[in-house]
């Protein structure tokens, strides 16, 4: 068995990160899309209904509507922010980083992001058929905040 303790032999054995691919993207946000019904489902509709049923109170609509969004926000930017991976991001191998260092996005970034995703998923998915003709096909929202989806170097004898 030959071993890689050499500084060559290390060399050799690191793995590039690399954008992700729109497919691998969309896919995830499928994916997240399903993950997010439970979450809202624990932190939205359980909270309303408790105070249908118990107090019978009707909050008005908008109301849930800025639950709804302030729920979402600190999942996304809570999850960005530890560890740059939403629960879908890191079955898929993707991570949100700084566009131009790789390092962690910032948190102004993290936040800048979630909002400008918004309007750039809801506008009929314009934000994210950007990515057709971005140079480095990334998403409106990304693009705008300066972050990136990387696609991290999977284990071994893993398919790609």
């Amino acid at each position: 068995m030959k071993s890689s303790s050499t500084p060559a032999a290390a060399a050799d054995e690191r793995l590039v990160v690399e954008h992700a691919g729109l497919r691998r993207r969309l896919a995830s946000m499928l994916y997240e899309s399903l993950l997010l019904m439970g979450v809202l489902a624990l932190v939205f509709l359980v909270p309303w209904l408790i105070l249908g049923v118990a107090f019978e109170l009707a909050p008005p609509g908008w109301l849930a509507w800025i639950h709804v969004i302030a729920a979402l926000g600190l999942y996304f930017i809570w999850y960005w922010r530890r560890g740059g991976q939403t629960l879908a991001m890191q079955t898929w191998r993707l991570r949100i980083v700084e566009a131009h260092s790789g390092r962690p996005a910032t948190l102004s970034q993290c936040l800048l992001r979630y909002l400008v995703a918004w309007p750039s998923v809801l506008c009929f998915g314009a934000g994210l058929l950007w990515a057709l003709i971005d140079r480095e096909r990334q998403f409106l929202h990304d693009r705008l905040a300066g972050t990136c989806i990387v696609l991290l170097p999977g284990k071994t004898g893993m398919p790609k």
